[in-house]
């Protein structure tokens, strides 16, 4: 499938906590058809460091399609010839320099000073990421959803939707997903930010006219992909002690070729990142809660929606117990809630790379009331 990336503009949004933000920009990606009476829609929501791209290539000659190409086309669990599906990049996204992802954010202009927001960029929520969904929405037409899928940070804006909006989401799917960010994963969030923060070139968040913190941003991007990885498919690809390798042996400065590839995988990224959206990034995500209420529970209540949880059985970032405890928590309540794993090596990158072994659990979810 061949996709463009279209262009949604919001004047003034007001965001959860109150802040205002004259204008909100964000890019958007479709496939297949919206029928006349819009009620075919299906959200995909992106995950942490991803965008809107989740299938097709945008030119026939691209190495690579979006990154659940596997699960959204004709005859697939997403099935382009049954629904419209659609996907936007968030508020804050990770890449504002990507000339394929629109988004608003910290590097983004503010109109009342003419240079960037910098950290004077409104904290933002993942209920916000939905409430700039929902507009994007209604300018189609859309007031309600067949259904709302997502991996990862995805799952909480789907999670979110189906709290925030209880009467327009008929099925909502979390796929390697939590349902509140609990002390633990606050605190392993805080470690992704922490060499952002610590590089001098930071400088409060104030590097846009200078020096951009690469290293701060390369060291964060490594840890998020070691996170995103197990411990089975790290000690597979890279051998560390067998047979010994000599420069590390030899000199403290010389890394493990594991590292030098880690740091240039990471360094790549750099080029499109910026330093304060991933701060935000990670904000958003540790002020989750699913409902923005005061306990799990209270959120959870509202719930209408048939619900399925496709946590990884490996993933070492957000455990299966995660999902498990708001499958639990929606049967206790009288919600109508699905449970399967998703088994593989990947760990929390099985929801992208293995999600075809749930095709068939995706399929009876989506098609059967």
């Amino acid at each position: 499938m061949l996709v463009e990336k279209k262009h949604y503009k919001l004047q003034g949004f007001t965001t959860s906590n109150g802040q205002f933000i004259p204008e909100v920009e964000v890019g958007w990606e479709s496939w297949g058809k919206l029928n006349a009476q819009r009620d075919n829609a299906i959200l995909v929501t992106h995950y942490f460091s991803g965008a809107s791209h989740a299938a097709g290539r945008y030119q026939e000659d691209d190495l690579l399609a979006g990154y659940w190409d596997s699960i959204i086309g004709p005859g697939k669990p997403l099935d382009t010839d049954k629904y419209f599906i659609i996907s936007s990049d968030t508020l804050v996204n990770q890449e504002p320099f990507n000339p394929r992802v629109i988004t608003t954010g910290p590097a983004t202009i503010n109109p009342a000073t003419g240079k960037p927001w910098g950290l004077d960029f409104p904290v933002v929520t993942i209920r916000d990421f939905v409430e700039v969904q929902r507009s994007l929405l209604l300018s189609l037409g859309i007031e309600a959803l067949y259904a709302v899928i997502g991996p990862s940070m995805g799952s909480l804006q789907a999670l979110e939707w189906s709290i925030a909006y209880p009467e327009a989401v008929k099925r909502m799917i979390s796929v390697i997903g939590m349902g509140e960010a609990d002390a633990w994963s606050c605190l392993g969030l805080q470690q992704w930010a922490e060499p952002i923060l610590n590089d001098p070139l930071w400088c409060e968040g104030n590097y846009y006219n200078g020096a951009s913190p690469v290293a701060g941003v390369q060291q964060t991007l490594m840890q998020i992909s070691l996170a995103a990885m197990s411990p089975t498919i790290i000690n597979r690809t890279f051998k560390k002690h067998y047979p010994l390798e000599e420069a590390p042996a030899k000199a403290i400065r010389q890394n493990f070729r594991m590292v030098d590839y880690f740091k240039a995988q990471s360094l790549a990224q750099t080029k499109y990142a910026d330093a304060n959206h991933l701060l935000y990034l990670i904000r958003a995500n540790q002020l989750f809660i699913a409902g923005q209420g005061k306990t799990l529970t209270e959120g959870l209540q509202k719930i209408q929606a048939k619900c399925l949880f496709l946590p990884a059985t490996n993933d070492l970032l957000l455990r299966p117990a995660l999902a498990k405890k708001i499958h639990q928590a929606l049967l206790s309540l009288g919600k109508r809630s699905f449970y399967a794993e998703i088994e593989g090596d990947w760990g929390h990158l099985d929801g992208l790379n293995s999600i075809t072994s749930q095709a068939e659990t995706l399929s009876q979810f989506i098609n059967q009331d």
